[in-house]
């Protein structure tokens, strides 16, 4: 009998560090078990939805661009909080092989986050730079937790519409990702009680990808700038940060917490996070 299996799916795949992630975890718990990669093309994703649901190895996939969105009516249902987000990340089969798709990428987004929520802040302010997939998400967490929004993208009418659909109520704001490359002298004021973050949710910065044209006069002072982008780890936008006095987060730290809480779906236990340093090390090798 096959062992069991998880896979990740998309157009392309090869790029993808969840195998990685996933055995190792495996390893580390002793778990007779693994984790895949599948190159899986648009136009056969039905038919490899329909493949997997009767292959008894099989415990669910992750799933990544182009098909968050695309796989949803292919599903027997889908759970919150996918179904607010418009978009899912990791799919599961239940004993009766229907197939359930939810979302992790939001909680693996606020996950370095939740000491920084835990507090009580006088004004909370995140700036979205980009509106794909992972914006969505990103954009659906923060408007649950207080956030005034600004999103940013080529298209600003593309950002109005996410706002208007995943953050309906509120304040917020949708412009032009130009808007942020060129300086500013806007005196910010007194942030002690505010908390600010500056998110790269696109892939600029990504090797073979152009730059994120971001002035850091744009970010008040203690700002975190946050950047989902894991290759390379340390973005010119993490640098330029730094460089600005600003704390960081990298993206691995968002693609670790969506995969472990993915994870426990697959496997039917909790990711050892305690390796964790370990894993970094991995990774980044």
């Amino acid at each position: 009998m096959s062992i069991p299996y998880a896979e990740v799916i998309g157009d392309p795949i090869a790029q993808s560090k969840s195998p990685a992630i996933h055995n190792f975890w495996l390893g580390r718990l002793g778990l007779e078990a693994e984790y895949r990669a599948c190159h899986v093309r648009p136009d056969e994703l039905a038919d490899y939805l329909a493949a997997r649901r009767a292959e008894p190895a099989w415990r669910g996939c992750n799933v990544t661009m182009p098909h968050k969105q695309a796989v949803m009516p292919l599903l027997d249902r889908v759970e919150p909080p996918a179904d607010a987000i418009g978009a899912v990340n990791t799919i599961y089969r239940a004993s009766d092989r229907s197939l359930t798709g939810t979302n992790t990428d939001a909680a693996g987004f606020l996950e370095p986050l939740a000491a920084d929520l835990a507090q009580t802040h006088y004004f909370r302010m995140a700036r979205i730079l980009g509106t794909g997939g992972a914006a969505r998400a990103i954009i659906s967490a923060l408007a649950g937790r207080g956030f005034t929004l600004v999103v940013a993208g080529r298209d600003p009418a593309k950002a109005r519409a996410l706002l208007e659909e995943l953050a309906p109520t509120g304040e917020h704001h949708a412009i032009n990702l130009t808007h942020f490359a060129d300086p500013t002298d806007f005196a910010f004021g007194d942030r002690k009680q505010c908390l600010d973050l500056v998110i790269n949710a696109s892939s600029l910065g990504m090797q073979g990808q152009p730059q994120l044209a971001f002035d850091w006069s744009h970010a008040p002072p203690g700002s975190i700038a946050y950047d989902i982008v894991t290759a390379p780890l340390d973005t010119a936008f993490l640098q330029g940060a730094r460089a600005a006095g600003h704390r960081t987060i990298d993206g691995l730290s968002m693609l670790i917490g969506q995969a472990a809480a993915a994870f426990g779906r697959f496997f039917g236990q909790a990711a050892p996070r305690e390796h964790d340093g370990d894993l970094r090390e991995l990774l980044t090798r």
